[in-house]
């Protein structure tokens, strides 16, 4: 059993990585650890002391926290004061087997949006600074409480989706949003893969503002409408004009639950030892990928992103279907959410890097971690 090491501070945190001789495993509450390859560490730096809200303020939509901040604290203090992270962040416990929201660091290191994203953004679009040690121990600080423009390099982007390979974060300071006064969801039935995505195409390009655009097979697409009563209500009719087809509208609180169940993968959590890959790719490629795969493969699927992340459940096998999966599409890249370790350990998770984006990690990761100990080969084995 692996030592783990609790840092109270920075200087404490900055001390033990400096001191490492071995590789560390950086986890929170730890709902995350089961992204990503196996880590092979000698002790688990648990990050679980750097909680608590450090500054909010409303009025001026900034928050900044601790990075291990669990996330339903987060929801539930924005929601006293009418606000929302806008990237609509998912609960992937029930769909990973963990127990809690996890943190807004391990949301942060995973880089995880919600179906929102095509409208408000991704969450490095939300990230105004972030605080941590690098894997020389050395603390840094990059951005602050402010929106501006700056020059160099934009190391909160650089750092969001580094799934704890670079550095541990011990604070992160985030852009916050109103949140809607309503909702309204547009339900489309009776359309195919192809007739999907083309409604779904058809509704983002008009002038409706849909804030959200999934399609689940055999049941319907939704179309999310969001902001003010009379405002959802008039977009709505322009949009049923725009669709030429028959619609109908799920209120308020049918849609929240709707989107909430698609937010958090609920589709996919009856099979927990079938694997599960994200793909992302041009909406138009999307039922082509299903086309090729249904005729090898039995799949269950969906498509968010109005048909630019297309959900993909497979079979479990040694591989997961990796290479079927992956030779699916000409461009685009897929990574494995969900399989068992021996999988994780066994295949790329992650999509395969092009040599020369492979040589810039590599430098990445050396000027961040040039000893490589902290979650090694969490992203790419080897690295």
């Amino acid at each position: 059993m692996s030592a783990v090491l609790k840092p109270a501070t920075e200087t404490e945190l900055s001390e033990m990585i400096a001191a490492a001789q071995a590789p560390l495993e950086v986890i929170g509450s730890g709902t995350k650890r089961h992204l990503g390859h196996p880590v092979q560490a000698a002790a688990t730096l648990d990050m679980s002391a750097f909680s608590g809200v450090i500054a909010y303020e409303p009025e001026e939509l900034i928050l900044d926290v601790g990075a291990a901040t669990p996330l339903a604290e987060i929801e539930r203090l924005l929601g006293q004061r009418g606000q929302q992270l806008a990237f609509e962040p998912p609960d992937w416990s029930a769909l990973l087997g963990s127990h809690g929201s996890g943190t807004v660091g391990g949301l942060v290191a995973c880089n995880l949006s919600g179906p929102r994203r095509l409208k408000a953004g991704a969450v490095r679009d939300h990230i105004l600074g972030i605080h941590g040690v690098t894997g020389s121990g050395n603390v840094f600080k990059a951005g602050a409480r402010v929106v501006k423009n700056v020059t160099g390099y934009d190391m909160p982007k650089l750092l969001t989706g580094s799934h704890g390979t670079l550095a541990a974060l011990t604070s992160v300071i985030l852009k916050v949003l109103p949140a809607p006064e309503t909702e309204e969801t547009v339900v489309l039935t009776g359309l195919d893969d192809a007739q999907a995505v083309e409604a779904m195409s058809l509704a983002m390009q008009s002038a409706c503002e849909v804030s959200a655009a999934t399609y689940v097979p055999g049941e319907a697409v939704y179309l999310r409408l969001e902001g003010i009563a009379p405002s959802v209500s008039y977009r709505r009719d322009q949009l049923g004009k725009v669709l030429k087809r028959p619609i109908e509208v799920l209120a308020a609180k049918s849609s929240a639950a709707t989107w909430q169940a698609i937010r958090d993968g609920a589709m996919f959590t009856e099979n927990p030892r079938h694997p599960l890959w994200r793909i992302s790719v041009a909406p138009s490629d999307a039922p082509g990928i299903i086309r090729t795969l249904k005729d090898k493969l039995d799949i269950r699927y969906l498509f968010d992103w109005a048909g630019g992340l297309v959900w993909l459940e497979v079979p479990p096998s040694h591989d997961a279907a990796a290479a079927l999966v992956r030779s699916s599409f000409a461009a685009g890249h897929a990574t494995l959410i969900r399989a068992p370790e021996a999988t994780r350990a066994a295949v790329e998770v992650f999509q395969p890097q092009a040599a020369a984006l492979a040589a810039l990690s590599g430098r990445v990761k050396d000027a961040f971690d040039p000893r490589h100990i902290l979650n090694p080969g969490r992203m790419y084995r080897g690295s």
